[in-house]
This record gives structure tokens, sequence and C-alpha cells, in this order.
């Protein structure tokens, strides 16, 4: 006895495409010049500090970056530890928060922004601050708060360049 064919199974006509998830994920030396390449643009408009490619270099342990499907940088943002000061907890800096401006709007910033606050959690840091010369609504769907520079640890506050404008945000942790 045999049996009927099974009638062949339905193929779609094109497979549906892997979803990819962003992750930030730290970096280190090697990395450096893309990070300065990265943040290019925004030293370039004056959202951020001056710093040279060396700068990148001895700081890009500190950074995490989300990238992309040619596994270069497309957003990347760094945490500073702050030395310990009288009369303030373990703080934090959020700095260099960078998104290449063709990925902007996807959401790489927050999960940049919430990355770095579990990575500052894990280093039992209790608060973090930042400072932006942009509106800041970013940081304040984070829990940041916007206060006065005097309220941030001295030794930071006093690398603030006044003419810059920049708004001083913290969160605590």
């Amino acid at each position: 006895m045999t049996l009927p064919a099974a009638a062949p199974a339905a193929v779609p006509a094109t497979a549906p495409a892997a979803v990819t998830v962003p992750v930030a994920v730290r970096t280190d030396f090697r990395d450096a010049r893309a990070l300065y390449e990265l943040s290019l643009p925004f030293l370039r408009s004056g959202a951020l500090r001056a710093r040279t490619p060396a700068d990148y270099r001895r700081a890009a342990d500190t950074f995490l970056v989300v990238r992309g499907p040619d596994g270069a940088p497309e957003a990347c943002a760094a945490l500073r530890v702050l030395a310990p000061e009288p009369g303030h907890p373990p703080t934090g800096v959020l700095h260099n928060l960078c998104v290449r401006a063709d990925r902007q709007g996807r959401g790489l910033g927050g999960l940049l922004v919430a990355a770095v606050l579990a990575h500052a959690r894990r280093s039992a840091l209790s608060t973090v601050v930042t400072a932006t010369t942009g509106d800041g609504a970013l940081f304040a769907r984070h829990g940041f708060a916007e206060v006065p520079a005097a309220a941030a640890p001295p030794s930071w506050a006093a690398e603030l360049d006044p003419s810059r404008g920049s708004r001083v945000f913290r969160r605590l942790l």
C-alpha cells in the first residue's frame, strides 16, 4: 500500500529579515580612532568640548558603544569615575554621548544612557552627573534632574566652561 504524497509545505517567497537588537558594549584603545571620528561632528558643532585623538585613546576603556552591522561604532558614551570629594557621594560623569547622524531617532542614545547608568550601579556609584548644551530631554527621560553646577562635585564643576552655556543634570542611583 502506498500513501499519497504529502503536499509540499508552503515556503515564504522571502525569509523574514533577522532583527538585530542594539547592545551597548565596552570598548578599548583599538576603537579610539573610530570614537574620535564618531564624535568629530559634535566636536565641530561645539556640542562637545575639544578633544584630540590622543584623548580618545587614553579614555577609550571608559566608553560604551553600539556597533553597526560592519562592527564600527554607531553611537558612544563614556562614564568617568570621579575621585572622592568631601560632602559628595561616589560620583561618575556621563560624557561624550554621540549617535551617528543617520542613526539618530532610533533609541541608541537612550540605550547608551541606560547602559551607562547600569554600569555606574555595578561600579558602586551613588550619583551620575552630566552637562549638555542641548535641552536635556533625553537625560530627563532617564531620571536626571537639572541642578545648579554648585550641586555637582567641585572638581568636575570647575571643568565646565561657562561660555558654552551647559546645563548640569544629576541622577541619584
